[in-house]
C-alpha cells in the first residue's frame, strides 16, 4: 500500500471514529458472551501490588487515570484555539447565541434528570447516591457530533460550527463539573496539593515566556506536576493537561477543530508560516499526538463499554432521557431567547436547524462515559448509567435518518 493510501485510510478511520466504536462494539461483544474473563483483562494487574497514591495500578487504572490525561489534554487544545482570534469563541459578541445555547444543553440535562429521578425512584431508594448521576448527561462527544452534523446538514452549513462551539463549549462545562464533583467519594479533598498544579501552570508560563518552541517541555515537565496536584488532591488527575495545554504557543489565529495536515499543505507555505499554523508547539501537540490517541479509544471504549445487557435499568432511562429531552429542549429554548434578546443564529440556520442541532447534541457517549465511571461505585447503577450513555450513540442514526426525510442536507454553495 502506498503512503497515500496509507494516510488515506488512517484518515478515514480517525474522522468517522473507527477506533472509538470498534471498542464499544468489542466490548459489549465480550462482556455479554464471556464476562468473567473480560472483567479479568479490564482488571488486569501488570505488577503485582503496586499502588500509585493508594490506587492499585491496573488495566483499567492505566486507561482511566493516564491515557485519558492525553484525551482531555487535546478536548483544551480545541477550547484553547477556539479562544484565539477567527475562533469561535473570539469575539465573545459572535459566539453569545450558542453559548447561551451551552448553558440550555448543561442545565436542561440537569433538570430532566432530577424531574425524572422524582418519577423513577422513591424515598426508600439511596437518593443521595443516584443523585451522583446528574453530571452523566450533560457533555456531548465532539468528535462524533461533528461527524453526525456533516452528514446531516451538509459540509461547509454554518450549524456544523454552532454544534462544534456548544460541544466543545459543552466540554469545558463538562471537565468543571468532574473537577469539582467527582472526586474519589471515600478520600476528602485535599486543596492544598493544588498548588502542585499553580506550580506546573508558573512553569508553564514561564516556558512560554522564554519562547520555548517545542511542545514536549511543557507536558514532559508540567503535566506531571498538575497529574500530582490532583492525585495528591483526591480530584480526577485524567484533567491534568487542561491546566497545561493553554500555556502552549499556538497560530495567530484558530485554524479549525478537524483541520487534517494535507488541508494545513494545500494552504501553502507561506500562508502557514506568516500564521505559525504549521510549527507552533499548540498545533504540534495535536498534531503529534492525535493518532495515538484517536486509536488508543479503542482502549477506552473497550475498558468501559463492556456492559451486560441485563444491566438496562430506571437509571438507563434516566440518563438516555435526560440526553436527548434535556439537549433537544435546552439547546432549543435558550438558543431562541438568545435569538429573541438580539444575538441571532447564524446564517442559513432555523429553528429545525437548532432543533436538530441541540438534538444532536444528545450523543453524550465518550465523556458520558468517563463521567459515569467517576459517578457511581455501586456495578449495577454504574452498569445502567454506561448503558445510557451507549444508547445515546444511537441518537447519530436517529438524527441522519429524520435529516434525509426532511431534506436538511444542504452543503455551503461553493
Amino acid at each position: 500500500m502506498s503512503e497515500t493510501k496509507k494516510r488515506g485510510l488512517i484518515n478515514i478511520l480517525q474522522e468517522f471514529s473507527v477506533p472509538l466504536l470498534s471498542g464499544v462494539v468489542v466490548a459489549m461483544i465480550w462482556a455479554n458472551l464471556d464476562h468473567e474473563s473480560y472483567e479479568h483483562v479490564i482488571h488486569w494487574v501488570p505488577i503485582a501490588d503496586f499502588k500509585v497514591f493508594g490506587h492499585l495500578v491496573t488495566h483499567h487504572w492505566l486507561v482511566n487515570d493516564i491515557f485519558m490525561v492525553f484525551f482531555f489534554g487535546i478536548a483544551a487544545k480545541e477550547i484553547t484555539e477556539s479562544c484565539l482570534p477567527g475562533g469561535n469563541l473570539n469575539p465573545i459578541s459572535k459566539s453569545i447565541n450558542p453559548l447561551m445555547a451551552t448553558l440550555g444543553g448543561v442545565v436542561g440535562p440537569v433538570a430532566v434528570f432530577f424531574i425524572g429521578m422524582s418519577f423513577l425512584y422513591g424515598p426508600t431508594d439511596d437518593l443521595e447516591t443516584l443523585r451522583r448521576g446528574w453530571g452523566v448527561p450533560t457533555a456531548t462527544d465532539i468528535a462524533l457530533a461533528w461527524l453526525v452534523a456533516r452528514t446531516v446538514f451538509g459540509k461547509g452549513h454554518p450549524a456544523i460550527n454552532f454544534l462544534l462551539l456548544l460541544a466543545v463549549a459543552d466540554d469545558a462545562i463538562g471537565l468543571a463539573i468532574i473537577a469539582i464533583f467527582y472526586g474519589d467519594p471515600h478520600l476528602p479533598a485535599r486543596p492544598e496539593f493544588l498548588l502542585l498544579i499553580a506550580a506546573g501552570m508558573a512553569i508553564a508560563y514561564g516556558m512560554r515566556r522564554a519562547d520555548v518552541k517545542s511542545w514536549i517541555p511543557y507536558i514532559a515537565v508540567c503535566g506531571p506536576l498538575s497529574w500530582l496536584g490532583l492525585s495528591l488532591a483526591h480530584l480526577h488527575p485524567a484533567l491534568a493537561l487542561v491546566f497545561i495545554v493553554p500555556f502552549l504557543p499556538g497560530p495567530r489565529r484558530d485554524i479549525g477543530l478537524f483541520v487534517e495536515q494535507d488541508e494545513i499543505d494545500r494552504m501553502g507555505e507561506e500562508l502557514a508560516e506568516d500564521l505559525h499554523m504549521e510549527h507552533s508547539p499548540l498545533h504540534q501537540f495535536e498534531h503529534q499526538l492525535k493518532f495515538f490517541v484517536d486509536f488508543g479509544l479503542f482502549f477506552f471504549a473497550f475498558t468501559n463499554a463492556g456492559v451486560v445487557l441485563a444491566s438496562i435499568g430506571s437509571m438507563t432511562w434516566l440518563i438516555l432521557g435526560s440526553l436527548v429531552i434535556g439537549k433537544t429542549v435546552g439547546i432549543t429554548l435558550l438558543g431562541l431567547i438568545g435569538k429573541m434578546r438580539g444575538f441571532p443564529l447564524p446564517d442559513r440556520m432555523g429553528v429545525r436547524e437548532l432543533v436538530m442541532a441541540g438534538f444532536v447534541a444528545a450523543l453524550g457517549l465518550t465523556v458520558a462515559l468517563f463521567v459515569a465511571g467517576a459517578a457511581f461505585v455501586d456495578p449495577t447503577l454504574l452498569g445502567q448509567a454506561k448503558m445510557g450513555a451507549l444508547f445515546s450513540g444511537f441518537v447519530g442514526l436517529a438524527a441522519i435518518g429524520i435529516g434525509r426525510a426532511l431534506g436538511m442536507h444542504h452543503p455551503r454553495p461553493e
